[in-house]
């Protein structure tokens, strides 16, 4: 028989008597006709059952949901206490237009003179495009929409004759895309653009509607069974901003892979290494941004499928508070977990699109009570004194549990720069609970996601899922309601602990990943790949924005001994996107010069 084991309240638990256990998970790593195999007998009635079950319980899960007293009541979505307002930020209407809040973003940003950067002069050895180098581009009739778009195209339709197939779209209409060009095009010949973001190419991932386009989740029948008839929420509002929309960029099946291995239509490329993943789930997105093609686009992230791909490609990925954007129209609108957010080469276009798109749904002003949607004054005089004040929470142990040591080197070397730079205090932290935190959201992910595609399944379509997929639901189906709940109360209990370590510092600071982008096994491009490690890598820090709701951001602040990228990660308070926003952009101004060139990269605006 089990012991059984009660929790102490987490009002009373001690913070000083809570050991670090080094997170590996137990799970086999599976490619080709053994991952194939494996399925089958995973899906067997009894077999699969069993085998399932030693795993839940060689991973403690089994232990943690069935054995453990819990003595918090569930929280079923994220709840918030009151939050004390940001300092030095311009308060955005989210009932107002997204072309006025895109204008008031504009003004939040520091003096930038793209003409001299278009001249070359003073630029580092290598930098991205802005969305106001494109903006500046087009006012001053240096090039069209029209004239970019071609360049795009080319790019896009070349990907198609690579062996094997290596994707950033899934769906894709050269001639939408060109209409819309055109009209972005006339619109600065009459002088009458819709707001900066007039004439900017974006991708948007394939679980958010987008039209003309369908919405597949990167499955091959999701299409066949759900009509897309309008635009999701934050696509309306990017189309109303005058942003072209390029297609539905490639991601990992319905979001349920750290990788971006997707054997249905190809799996994407990290553009810093073609023989290395983007990471997941929103692969597509993040690559695009990364080799120049797209100066943003958008993810959804349910558990670090914008952060992720965003660290291992080397851009900026921000994942808001829970409710902050509003999910309609999208394939994972319904959960507990999920946001959409943006993803960008810079921070300050970070922000410009987070202005266009935010806006909680009328349910989740109702339930969530948000606070008012702000950004960071970078050009006010105050900003320097406001860094210096900021508390960053570090919890060294967890910090340095990672793959290689170059990812905590670069990311510690980063929080001395910015004590250095800008007076910084890092402190010393405790988070307890990490591993019950992964169960939690386990059960929470897996449970809403198996709700929302059940119906599918139950009608057949389990065969046409990739087999990793099939793995996972597998799992997903041995979790009962008793297990559901239960994840709901350890929700509430890590609230309660994190919502403690916010009255001692303004943000937590982790590496965005465990590890950085992983090869790409020859074995695993036909039938996929199910490789636990590695995601239990990918996952190591990115829980506590999803389970709990709360804004995180990646930024990248260098590269390893193989020159691939590593980001920091971010964690604030709930609401506090504007604190995140400001140190964020801050990391970057340290950090520009040793940004790299991506080995795969486009100058689609001067067409080098």
């Amino acid at each position: 028989m089990a012991k059984k084991r009660t929790m102490v309240p987490a009002q009373k638990l001690d913070f000083s008597s809570v050991k670090y256990q080094q997170q590996t998970v137990q799970a086999p790593h599976l490619t080709g006709l053994i991952l194939k195999l494996f399925v089958r007998i995973i899906e067997a009635p009894i077999i699969g059952s069993l085998i399932i079950y030693f795993m839940k319980k060689k991973n403690k899960i089994v232990e943690m949901l069935h054995n453990t007293e819990i003595p918090e009541k569930p929280m079923f979505k994220p709840e918030f206490p009151p939050q004390e307002a940001e300092p030095s930020v311009l308060i955005l209407d989210e009932e107002g237009k997204p072309t006025d809040r895109v204008e008031s973003a504009l003004k939040c940003l520091p003096h930038y003179d793209p003409a001299s950067c278009w001249s070359g002069d003073s630029l580092p050895s290598f930098r991205y495009w802005k969305i106001c180098d494109y903006a500046y581009a087009y006012r001053s009739k240096l090039v069209t929409p029209s004239m970019v778009v071609e360049q795009i195209i080319l790019v896009i339709e070349g990907c198609n004759y690579h062996k094997p197939p290596t994707p950033l779209l899934i769906s894709f209409d050269a001639e939408d895309i060109r209409k819309q060009a055109a009209a972005s095009t006339k619109r600065f010949e009459e002088g009458n653009p819709l707001s900066i973001l007039d004439g900017i190419f974006m991708a948007i991932k394939d679980d958010i509607d987008c039209t003309p386009h369908p919405t597949k989740g990167a499955s091959t029948w999701m299409h066949e069974v759900r009509s897309v008839e309008k635009d999701g929420v934050s696509v309306s509002r990017l189309r109303s901003c005058g942003v072209i929309l390029i297609g539905k960029a490639s991601m990992h099946e319905f979001g349920l892979g750290t990788t971006g291995n997707n054997p249905n239509y190809g799996t994407t490329r990290n553009p810093h290494a073609h023989e290395r993943y983007t990471g997941g789930s929103s692969s597509g997105p993040a690559a695009i941004v990364a080799s120049g093609l797209c100066s943003a686009a958008l993810g959804t992230d349910g558990g670090g499928s914008i952060r992720i791909p965003s660290s291992l490609c080397g851009v900026v990925g921000l994942k808001t508070t829970f409710g902050r954007t509003n999910m309609g129209g999208s394939l994972c609108g319904s959960g507990t977990v999920e946001i959409i957010g943006p993803i960008a080469s810079t921070v300050e276009d970070v922000i410009l699109v987070y202005a266009a798109i935010l806006g909680s749904s009328p349910e989740d002003k109702i339930i969530l009570k948000p606070g008012l949607p702000c950004l960071p004054v970078l050009s006010s005089l105050e900003n320097s004194n406001i860094l210096g004040s900021l508390r960053l929470g570090k919890y060294t142990e967890w910090f340095n549990d990672v793959h290689s040591t170059d990812i905590s080197d670069v990311c510690e070397d980063v929080l001395n720069l910015l004590s250095k730079s800008h007076g910084c205090k890092t402190i010393e932290i405790v988070i307890p609970e990490l591993h019950e935190m992964r169960t939690a959201h386990l059960v929470s992910i897996g449970s809403e996601s198996l709700r929302s595609l059940n119906p599918d399944i139950e009608d057949g379509k389990v065969a046409k899922l990739t087999c990793d997929t099939r793995i996972s639901m597998a799992l997903f189906r041995t979790f009962t309601a008793s297990d559901y709940v239960a994840a709901q109360c350890l929700r509430r209990r890590i609230m309660h602990h994190h919502m403690e370590i916010f009255k001692k510092v303004d943000v937590m600071v982790t590496p965005t990943t465990g590890m950085t982008a992983p090869k790409i096994p020859p074995s695993a491009l036909e039938n996929g790949e199910s490789n636990m490690q590695v995601t239990g890598y990918l996952m190591r820090f990115i829980i506590a924005g999803n389970l709990l709701g709360l804004p995180a951001l990646t930024v990248p602040v260098g590269y390893d001994k193989q020159g691939l990228p590593i980001g920091l990660q971010l964690i604030g308070r709930p609401w506090g996107e504007a604190t995140i926003l400001r140190l964020a952009y801050a990391i970057e101004e340290l950090c520009a010069k040793s940004r790299k060139k991506p080995a795969s990269f486009y100058d689609i605006l001067k067409a080098k």
